[in-house]
């Protein structure tokens, strides 16, 4: 969503929305049936021109629904407001987006507030929706994220306040994110000494940072239908590594205290490193992907990037402070529970990866 200055005590904001989403919930919440069956019939076809064309059929029950959930106000006294353009349709990794623009008519003010309750909850059609808005107004420039638990932005908010947004983002994604979460376990269980998850994690945090950021501001586009699929298959083969190595050295238990006393980098740990940045990289499309920006790059726009970066890996590193510590003590402890458990969780993040990758791949689950 962006937002920005029109003049004459006008703002003027541009909404993309996500076209089947918006249909189905503006036919069930305008009571609009007709407008579901044109407009699925549309979305089927494949056509921008002709998606665009039946929104506009029915733009009277689509901008009573938009404007009812996202408003502009100016001092605490609502904006009116005023459609300056038809509907456009773009697509955005395949998916349709429709676009509709909006002047907002205000009072004479120094801030604006933009609030954004879109797609809530109790629609049940999606949980968890965040708004993600880009803005020029008041003389301030920056991204802002909105969501259920904190739905409006002014402008004169303080600037900390706006990127916390974005680190509760970052960190909530990674911290809900069973995905993501299952590869850093199995980037933890498959790590015998510390320094092999050091290595591990900033190799991950780097690959996944540069292809978020490239991602986010638009240097690069990869369809879903190839990362997601990706993303699972990272998750399982780097378990299934894991599983590989202990099979290679069942014969030799020690092996591990061989390894222990040479330099301690040979081939099979630059291997899992360069797995890991590959994996890595399709990692940062996927968290891009979950944050929905695609914009040309700002400096504003880069610190709410960082920002939301900086939530993932606090909640990255306080996981692995939690797990491998006590994984380390029980393979010191009790070498052959701390091996089975090892094995025990490796199995379970592979069947899992590759159920997903399988499910994923067929466009099923």
């Amino acid at each position: 969503m962006d937002a920005s200055e029109s003049g004459d005590d006008t703002v003027r904001t541009t909404v993309d929305l996500e076209y089947d989403l918006l249909v189905v919930s503006v036919a069930e919440n305008e009571d609009a049936p007709q407008l579901f069956e044109d407009g699925m019939a549309a979305f089927e076809y494949g056509d921008d021109a002709e998606q665009a064309a039946t929104l506009n059929a029915y733009a009277d029950d689509i901008v009573s629904y938009v404007t009812k959930r996202f408003a502009v106000s100016a001092g605490g006294e609502a904006c009116e407001p005023e459609q300056s353009d038809d509907f456009g349709v773009t697509s955005h990794d395949d998916v349709p987006y429709a676009a509709v623009t909006f002047h907002w008519h205000c009072e004479p003010t120094d801030a604006h507030e933009l609030s954004s309750e879109l797609f809530p909850d109790h629609e049940a059609y999606v949980q968890g929706t965040v708004t993600i808005l880009e803005y020029d107004l008041d003389g301030q420039s920056g991204s802002a994220s909105l969501t259920s638990d904190a739905p409006t932005l002014s402008t004169d908010q303080p600037v900390f306040e706006r990127f916390g947004h974005f680190f509760v983002l970052g960190a909530e994604h990674l911290l809900f994110g069973l995905d993501h979460i299952l590869f850093l376990l199995a980037l933890i269980v498959g790590s015998r000494r510390l320094r092999d998850i050091v290595l591990a994690a900033t190799t991950f945090t780097v690959a996944h940072s540069v292809t978020f950021i490239m991602a986010a501001v638009g240097v690069v586009t990869v369809p879903a239908a190839i990362v997601e699929p990706a993303i699972a298959l990272s998750i399982a083969v780097v378990a299934i590594w894991y599983l590989w190595r202990v099979w290679l050295e069942r014969k030799d238990p020690l092996a591990e205290v061989k390894r222990a006393t040479k330099t301690g980098f040979d081939a099979a740990d630059g291997a899992r490193l360069t797995v890991v940045f590959l994996f890595g990289l399709m990692h940062g499309l996927g968290f891009a992907s979950a944050l929905g920006i695609d914009e040309p790059f700002s400096w504003p726009l880069l610190g709410s990037l960082l920002v939301f970066n900086v939530g993932i890996e606090v909640v990255q590193l306080t996981i692995i402070l939690a797990v491998f510590p006590l994984l380390l003590l029980l393979h010191r402890r009790t070498p052959r529970t701390g091996l089975l458990v090892g094995v025990l969780v490796a199995a379970g993040v592979a069947l899992m990866g590759l159920t997903w990758f399988v499910q994923r791949t067929l466009g099923i689950g």
